[in-house]
């Protein structure tokens, strides 16, 4: 297989595999939750991790000047972003790398503010540093159209929460589980906002290599200077190109200002990354777009998929076509499969999703679907659902 057509292995190969998502259940599960793709590495990846290994080149993590050279040069091509790389600083992950920026920022009992239903670790995080959780939620309009994402903020509400005295907005840009991608005029209207109330805007971007053709993703540091007054972006390779496990990611900051808030940062945040991570990290960005294109290519053809099989075979069911990565949002409501959908498609059709519960409150009836796998797997889940009925 070469980086122009990635395509998954047969599941008896993933059986093998020791990840979270094929370890995590009983053999006769089929598993959809956790975020990693059933796709082979690209090529430009396993050549850097082999070569560090056949060297025993696998000490702790120096200089990496080449990452932030990758990420702006990345940057450029994709966003035409042109970045201060002395402002690209590393951390393990993006939750180490949000939770230390909030540590700088913060102090117990401040108030942040989150958008629900969103990627469950903010919870984890926002406790972690004993944070005061404040949420306006995204609602759900009527309309289903392919080429809208059917989910909104009231930005009026949003205001008035910035007007109350939090300290922090933590965006997930793109959103996660939603597939939704942030208009260039939603953002300036975060950034302006924020620089009226004194709010920090932390932008985790974890999802931004992995935004389709037909969509425009604008990095929050990119909108404007005022954006670059009052953000940081959390962002990382592992997610688009499937390399989570080698703990690498970036902070990034484009302000003076900012940065001197963040030098406050512990050394040991840089350390804690991993040396593999690092330099798996700078060839993906420098030399990892041939794989990724074809990546989002199967991707999308996925997601429309999985929007097929449902139309077909349970069409009470709601989705919507996401804009970016390789999660289905699914409303089981008309199913009544009773308080918690997931569990009850895990117990009675062998078949694991994330359960929405876990994103916010309001969702308990909706499951999270990852489709970064191959056809057969996508429409033997549904299958499975099915015979769960």
């Amino acid at each position: 297989m070469s980086d122009n057509n990635v395509v998954a292995p047969a599941l008896s190969e993933l059986l093998t595999h020791s990840s979270e998502k094929w370890r995590g259940f009983a053999a006769d599960v089929l598993p959809l939750p956790v975020m990693e793709m059933d796709f082979p590495i690209a090529q430009p990846i396993r050549d850097v991790l082999i070569e560090m290994v056949n060297h025993s080149d696998l000490g702790y993590l120096g200089p990496v000047p080449e990452l932030a050279d990758g990420f702006a040069s990345f940057c450029a091509k994709r966003w035409s972003w042109e970045i201060d790389k002395s402002q690209v600083r590393i951390a393990a992950d993006v939750g180490v790398g949000c939770v230390e920026v909030l540590r700088v920022f913060t102090k117990p009992g401040d108030r942040i503010l989150i958008n629900s239903p969103v990627y469950q670790n903010f919870y984890n995080w926002i406790n972690e540093v004993q944070l005061e959780k404040v949420d306006v939620p995204f609602v759900k309009s009527g309309s289903e159209s392919d080429d809208v994402n059917p989910w909104s903020l009231d930005f009026d509400e949003v205001e008035k929460v910035y007007a109350s005295g939090i300290k922090v907005h933590l965006l997930c840009s793109p959103h996660n589980p939603l597939g939704r991608i942030y208009s260039r005029a939603e953002l300036t209207r975060i950034a302006d906002m924020a620089k009226k109330y004194n709010v920090l805007v932390i932008s985790d971007e974890i999802h931004s290599p992995l935004v389709f053709k037909s969509h425009e993703f604008v990095p929050f540091l990119a909108i404007s200077e005022t954006a670059r007054e009052v953000g940081v972006a959390v962002t990382s390779a592992s997610k688009g190109w499937n390399i989570a496990g080698l703990k690498s990611a970036l902070i990034v900051s484009q302000n003076a200002k900012i940065d001197e808030v963040l030098a406050l940062m512990p050394l040991a945040v840089k350390f804690r990354s991993s040396i593999l991570g690092a330099f798996a990290s700078a060839a993906a960005f420098k030399d990892g777009e041939v794989w990724l294109d074809s990546v989002l290519k199967t991707l999308e053809e996925n997601s429309i998929m999985v929007r097929d099989l449902l139309s077909a075979k349970l069409p009470s069911v709601k989705t919507h076509l996401p804009q970016s990565s390789y999660v289905a949002w699914l409303d089981l409501t008309s199913l009544n499969l009773g308080e918690n959908p997931a569990q009850t498609l895990l117990e009675r059709g062998k078949v694991a999703f994330n359960a929405g519960y876990m994103y916010g409150p309001q969702s308990s009836q909706f499951v999270r679907l990852n489709y970064a796998t191959s056809p057969t797997i996508l429409t033997e889940a549904i299958d499975r659902i099915v015979k769960s009925l």
